[in-house]
C-alpha cells in the first residue's frame, strides 16, 4: 500500500516508500550492502536459465536462486548443480544468485531505528539450521552460539545498516554467521514475525 498512498500524495508516517523497496529489491540491497562495507556472501543476478547458471558457476556451489525482489520468501530454492538452477530459473523472470553459506549460524536481529539512531531490542539465533525461511523457523534468546564480540560486531551491523536504509520505525535483519565472520542476508524495514 506504501507505493499507492505516497503516489496519492499522502505522507508515510515512517519508513517512507523508497526504503521499504529499496529493502525488498534484493540486487539494490546487496548493491547498498557493498556501498556500506557490509559483508554480503557472493551473489550475481540474471536475466535467463543460462545467466543464472553461469553466475553459479563464477560464485560456486550451493547457490540460492530467488526472484530479484520477493516478498515471504517465495520461490526461493538452494541449488547444488546447474539443473537446479536451471529449474529454480525457468519463468522467474530476473533472479539473484547468491552464495548459500552451508553450516552457518542465523540470526534473527528486530531493532528500532529513528532514522538516524538505532535502538537493537533482540538478537536471536534460529534452532534450525541456515536457510530454513524464518517463517518456519524457531528462535532461542539469547543466541547461545555467539560469543559477546561476535554480538556486539552484529548489534553494530544492525546500527549501521537501518538508518543508512532510511528506517523510520521496526527493522528486521538477519544475518549468518560463519566462525568470525557475518553476512547480512536480509533487511525488512518493518514489524517482522518475531517482534511478539
Amino acid at each position: 500500500l506504501a507505493r499507492a498512498l505516497e503516489d496519492a500524495g499522502y505522507a508515510i508516517l515512517g519508513t517512507p516508500f523508497g526504503a521499504v523497496d529499496l529493502a525488498e529489491d534484493r540486487e539494490r540491497f546487496a548493491a547498498r550492502r557493498g556501498e556500506l562495507g557490509i559483508a554480503v556472501p557472493p551473489w550475481g543476478a540474471a536475466a535467463s536459465q543460462a545467466e543464472a547458471i553461469e553466475v553459479a558457476e563464477e560464485i560456486g556451489y550451493p547457490v540460492l536462486v530467488r526472484p530479484s525482489y520477493v516478498l515471504g520468501g517465495r520461490n526461493m530454492r538452494v541449488c547444488y548443480g546447474p539443473e537446479e538452477v536451471a529449474a529454480a530459473a525457468v519463468g522467474a523472470g530476473r533472479v539473484l544468485v547468491d552464495r548459500f553459506l552451508e553450516g552457518a549460524v542465523e540470526i534473527d536481529v528486530d531493532a528500532l531505528c529513528d532514522g538516524a539512531l538505532t535502538f537493537v531490542a533482540a538478537v536471536m539465533e534460529h534452532v534450525e539450521e541456515a536457510g530454513v525461511h524464518s517463517g518456519d523457523s524457531s528462535c532461542v534468546l539469547p543466541p547461545p552460539s555467539l560469543s559477546s564480540e561476535a554480538l556486539a560486531r552484529v548489534e553494530a551491523t544492525v546500527r549501521k545498516l537501518a538508518p543508512a536504509l532510511g528506517v523510520v520505525g521496526l527493522v528486521n535483519v538477519q544475518l549468518g554467521v560463519v566462525g568470525d565472520d557475518r553476512y547480512v542476508l536480509e533487511a525488512n524495514p518493518r514489524a517482522s514475525r518475531t517482534v511478539p
